[in-house]
Parts: structure tokens; C-alpha cells; sequence
């Protein structure tokens, strides 16, 4: 079932916003982040300390559960080919790892709010990262189109989330809240801003098309607008963790969700290739 509410934008003075993750988990081990291959036969799964699980015909090409990160990792990215990814930590640290090129980061840069996300231009030659403020900071290619912190507004609920128009010339900003800020030629199909959830939005993913998108909160529950088709959740289960993200097959029938323990829950034509849990 499509859930549709109006979103509300309050313009009010810049303030600090802060995200905490809601988990028992230890911290390294953590799940932040899944992400699909080009041929949606293989998946990765990237952690709080930097570790990284292949699955499938998933590529391992690194990790930084090695380094000594200052800050936890928080978001995945990989490039066109699949060859490569990106991880980006809380301080704006970003780590290319196989066909993945470095493009800088935000780590050298004092900003006010902790980085959440990161996300790849389709072509993989340029990244956003994107702040709980929703201040946007674009790298290579990527083009700035707009930001929450560029225009003084504050979402009610920190910004968790960007993803990229599949024409790369636009973005989505998403809230905790489920509240949606659509930049460039990305359009607005729908959030849940005005809705009362049981959890927080924690994911927003888009469709092949560009033409919708879902919203994952940390119950499992899923929200879905436009052309993206609602294929299950695990909204009525008694989750061990909280769910963290999701990423849909290449033709958008299907998705895969995972929690903060590592579980991976697949729904529609997304078959389950393993888990950390």
C-alpha cells in the first residue's frame, strides 16, 4: 500500500542537528550501508568500523576495518563498473577503494554538522556527501543544485540520506522524518512528513526510473511514491536490530533491507545471497 502525505517546510535559524544510531550493536560491527552490484546478482555490506562483505557476484576490492578511522563509517557508494566503492565517515573522511577515485572529502573542512551519507554520480566520476543539517558538499562531476543549510532551513528530524536523479543532474534529500527535499530535475512524489511513524526514517532509495522512490523506517516499515511498488517489509516483525538501509535490484523489482545486526531481508525478485547476522 502507497502512503502519500504533504511534506512541511519550516525556514527557521541554523542549529546543530545530531544523529544517533539506534542499536545495541558494538559500534565497528554495525551494518551502515547495502549496496546492489551492476547486475543485481550480488550485494555489499559495509560497517560502522569500516569492514566490507561481499555477497554474491559482489567485487571485494578493501576495506578500512584496518585503518585508524576517527570517526565511524556511515555510507556506501560504488562506481559504475562495480569494480570499486566508496566509504564515507562522520567527519567527511571519504576511502576509494579498486576503480574508485578519491575526490576529496570534508575532513579538512570545519563543518557543523556530522556527514551521514554518500552517494555516486551514475557515471561514478564524481560523490556527494551530505550532513544531518542537510548542508550538500559535491566532489568531481557532481554539480551543487541546492542544500537545506544553503537556504537557512532546519528539517524537523535530522537529513539521513541523498540520492542522485538517474540523470546524475538532480538529488533527493531525505529526513528523518520521512520529509522529502527534491533538488534540480528531481521531483517531489510524496512523503511522510506528515505522517506519525512508529520509527524514524532511516533510507531513502530511488527507482530505476527516477520516477519514485521508498522510504525505510528502522521497524522494517517501507513507504513507497511514484512508479516504486511496495514488495513487503518487515514493518509486523520483531526486529533483533533496527533496519539501516536499502538498495533495490537494477530493474526495481525487488529490494534488499538491512538491519543494524547485519540481517539482510530480501523482497520481490531480490534473492538472498547472505549476511553478516
Amino acid at each position: 500500500m502507497k502512503r502519500v502525505a504533504r511534506i512541511v517546510v519550516l525556514a527557521v535559524a541554523a542549529t546543530v542537528l545530531s544523529v544517533t544510531a539506534p542499536s545495541d550493536v558494538g559500534a565497528a560491527e554495525s551494518a551502515v550501508a547495502i549496496v546492489s552490484t551492476p547486475s543485481g546478482n550480488g550485494y555489499w555490506l559495509a560497517t560502522a568500523g569500516g569492514g566490507v562483505f561481499a555477497y554474491g557476484d559482489a567485487v571485494f576490492a578493501g576495506s578500512a576495518a584496518t585503518f585508524a578511522l576517527r570517526s565511524p563509517i556511515v555510507g556506501m557508494a560504488r562506481t559504475a563498473t562495480g569494480n570499486g566503492y566508496w566509504l564515507a565517515d562522520s567527519g567527511g573522511g571519504v576511502f576509494a577503494f579498486g576503480d574508485a577515485k578519491y575526490l576529496g572529502g570534508t575532513g579538512a573542512i570545519s563543518v557543523s554538522n556530522a556527514i551521514v551519507d554518500i552517494a555516486a554520480t551514475p557515471a561514478g566520476d564524481g560523490y556527494w556527501l551530505v550532513s544531518a543539517d542537510g548542508g550538500v558538499v559535491p566532489f568531481g562531476t557532481a554539480g551543487f543544485l541546492g542544500s537545506l543549510s544553503s537556504s537557512s532551513i532546519v528539517p524537523r528530524r535530522p537529513v539521513v540520506s541523498i540520492v542522485p536523479t538517474p540523470s546524475g543532474k538532480g538529488y533527493w534529500l531525505a529526513g528523518g522524518d520521512g520529509g522529502i527535499f527534491a533538488y534540480g530535475d528531481a521531483a517531489f512524489f510524496g512523503s511522510t512528513g506528515g505522517i506519525r511513524l512508529n520509527q524514524p526514517v532511516l533510507a531513502l532509495t530511488a527507482s530505476p526510473s527516477g520516477l519514485g522512490y521508498w522510504l525505510t523506517a528502522a521497524d522494517g516499515g517501507v513507504f513507497a511514491f511514484g512508479d516504486a511498488r511496495f514488495l513487503g517489509s518487515t514493518g509486523s516483525i520483531r526486529l533483533n536490530q533496527p533496519m539501516r538501509r536499502l538498495a533495490r535490484t537494477p530493474a526495481g523489482d525487488g529490494y534488499w533491507m538491512v538491519a543494524a545486526d547485519g540481517g539482510v531481508f530480501a523482497f520481490g525478485a531480490a534473492r538472498f545471497l547472505g549476511s553478516i547476522a
